[in-house]
């Protein structure tokens, strides 16, 4: 795994660094007030689709410090503490967006600690190096899924049916990792709620991709209701998903509903593997579902008579805000019902976390 505080390689590119068409690079003359970090990141985002959240918000602190560079220590921490906190304040889970902004800030902190500068000239040069040491992390972070996928693919074997759900960019590399190897296995995807909400435009683009390409080499796929996971759990030999975010004590923040799905597989003796980036290691140590740091209307005790007002709300669309809200609601999946987490350094189990959380600075 890529440590931000060595020499970046010779080779690494900088093209999602690069700030989008309308932030001028070497703009020196405008204050940070100028810069939009809510519109870089969104324009990363949509022109990006592979990008991931944190990713995309630590380019966005990257492309901050390009066009706005700062001329003190201070400064520079105190312009990544704002718009990070601007970043994480605009969306409803600010938890993948955490694990990003705090991790770049402090890779920030141990690289200024390590480059003490007495002058303005000697700063410029830290910033410089601490830009270029950025650029290449977010490089190799990039790389991070298909190394995930080579590793993790060896769990898929021949005859093997895999349960999973939601929208993970890296289980769909895992799984067409092994397809491309040659390995006869199926696939049972868990569709969204029909309560909830319709998936937004880029998750129902993914699934359909993953659905298409496994198909599409052979990989028989079967759709299915969340109801019916406990039925087809005596079909399955295990069950993969993806995370936004993994919690110090190895446990995972994932789309709702990933919870009783591991609760289910453990009940059913199945093993169940997370596949995730290091980058999504966020400092939260969760004891249970009502410990993660956002608001979510999952459980809504209001004065609505839904059994009397169901058929008119279908029709009016009325209370349907808590569906919309339940779509990107998360839950916690406590690390004793994984098996396994696989990043790309390694397989881990849960309890070994801790441990990989220190290697990266924590």
């Amino acid at each position: 795994m890529y440590n931000p505080t060595d020499k970046p390689p010779a080779d690494a590119s900088s093209s999602l660094s690069t700030p989008p068409p309308e932030s001028p690079i070497h703009s020196t003359t405008h204050s940070s007030s100028d810069f939009d970090i809510l519109k870089t990141y969104t324009h990363l985002l949509s022109t990006h689709p592979t990008l991931t959240p944190p990713l995309a918000a630590i380019t966005s602190l990257i492309t901050l410090l390009s066009t706005h560079p700062p001329s003190t220590t201070s400064e520079t921490l105190s312009l990544l503490s704002h718009h990070s906190s601007i970043l994480k304040s605009s969306v409803a889970n600010p938890i993948p967006l955490s694990a990003g902004t705090e991790l770049f800030q402090r890779y920030i902190v141990g690289t200024l600690q390590s480059s003490p500068s007495s002058s303005t000239a000697d700063f410029q040069t830290t910033r410089n190096q601490l830009l270029e040491n950025g650029r290449a992390f977010v490089e190799s972070a990039k790389e991070a899924r298909g190394v995930i996928a080579q590793t993790a693919r060896r769990f898929v074997r021949d005859g093997a049916t895999v349960l999973t759900s939601g929208t993970s960019r890296v289980v769909r590399a895992v799984l067409n990792a092994a397809a491309d190897d040659g390995v006869r296995f199926r696939v049972i995807y868990v569709r969204a709620s029909s309560t909830s909400a319709p998936p937004a435009k880029d998750q129902q683009t993914t699934n359909g991709m993953m659905m298409a390409e496994l198909r599409g080499q052979g990989i028989p796929v079967a759709v299915i209701a969340p109801e019916a996971v406990a039925y087809s759990l005596g079909k399955t030999s295990m069950v993969m998903v993806g995370a936004e975010g993994i919690a110090e004590n190895g446990g995972i923040i994932s789309r709702l509903g990933t919870y009783q799905l591991a609760m289910l597989a453990k009940d059913a003796g199945k093993p169940v593997y997370v596949v995730a980036e290091s980058h999504k290691f966020v400092r939260l140590y969760p004891l249970g579902q009502y410990d993660l740091p956002i608001r979510q209307a999952v459980v809504d005790f209001s004065d609505q008579h839904e059994d009397d007002d169901d058929e008119g709300d279908a029709e009016s669309g009325k209370g349907q805000d808590s569906g919309q809200e339940n779509d990107e609601a998360v839950d916690f999946t406590p690390p004793e019902l994984i098996t396994a987490l696989v990043t790309e350094a390694g397989v881990h189990t849960p309890s070994a976390i801790s441990e990989e959380l220190i290697k990266i600075g924590y």
